[in-house]
């Protein structure tokens, strides 16, 4: 399923978070929107996963304006990880994860074996199956982060929309949900902080800043030393991993890159 943002701008107090943006998903892509706090990324996953309604543009499924379909029918289609999706009420793992079938269920409809089997291999898949009688509210960060993206899983999307999905995921964590991600072979749509695991992981980025895209493609063509320090503030040495060739990034601050030179010189 492709995903398409036409000329979007979302105006909030008076103010645009995000103008004239356009952006393509294609089917079975996992696509990262980067850049610094406050570019735009989350209001942009927003407008897809309809918390946000436009002031302008529109944002298509296959084609499909979501303005002229039901919650329901978009929630079948696509699942989102947001970063605000707490749950203050003390349910179980499991009836957390079962709220991932709703959209699928009739009004009054009550889960039965095959919903049960979905979520339980949802569980399984971000490795939680040992939590599924734990009070949510007792887990962990990371925990919950784990519980919530196996919640999404459930929804059986075409389209996945996850927004800083490796907050609280300690490394190991962090690589086996991006591998899963990249492995469910659907289109998939992130913000990420981390630009190596952006790098690594997203067959394309788009970079925001000042709710603008400035620039898009493959990992190798964005991630340049120019943009990093212009869009990020930071000079960058990018090397190539050893075992996979993806675009890896070391930092230091324009401060550092000034004050080296100017100590050697003094020597």
């Amino acid at each position: 399923m492709n995903v398409d943002l036409q000329r979007v701008s979302v105006r909030i107090a008076g103010e645009y978070l995000v103008r004239d943006l356009s952006l393509h998903v294609a089917a079975g892509e996992v696509v990262g929107l980067v850049g610094p706090n406050g570019c735009g990324k989350s209001t942009t996953l927003g407008c897809v996963y309809r918390t946000l309604r436009p002031a302008a543009g529109a944002v298509l499924l296959d084609g499909e304006d979501l303005r002229t379909v039901s919650l329901r029918h978009s929630a079948r289609q696509l699942a989102a990880l947001t970063q605000d999706g707490h749950v203050e009420f003390d349910f179980t793992v499991s009836e957390v994860v079962a709220m991932g079938r709703l959209p699928h269920q009739h009004a009054l409809g009550r889960h039965d074996e095959h919903d049960r089997a979905i979520c339980d291999r949802a569980l399984h898949r971000v490795d939680a199956a040992h939590l599924a009688r734990r009070s949510y509210l007792t887990l962990s960060g990371g925990e919950k982060q784990r519980v919530q993206i196996a919640r999404a899983l459930a929804q059986q999307p075409r389209v996945l929309v996850l927004d800083e999905p490796t907050n609280h995921l300690d490394v190991r964590h962090q690589l086996e949900m991006l591998s899963l991600v990249r492995r469910l072979g659907i289109t998939v749509l992130m913000a990420l902080h981390d630009l190596n695991l952006a790098a690594a992981w997203c067959h394309r980025l788009y970079v925001l800043d000042g709710g603008h895209i400035v620039a898009s493609g493959p990992p190798t063509d964005v991630l340049t030393p120019e943009l990093l320090t212009g869009v990020f503030g930071v000079r960058a040495h990018i090397v190539s991993h050893p075992a996979t060739g993806a675009p890896q990034l070391l930092f230091d601050s324009p401060a550092d890159a000034v004050a080296q030179p100017a100590a050697a010189a003094a020597q």
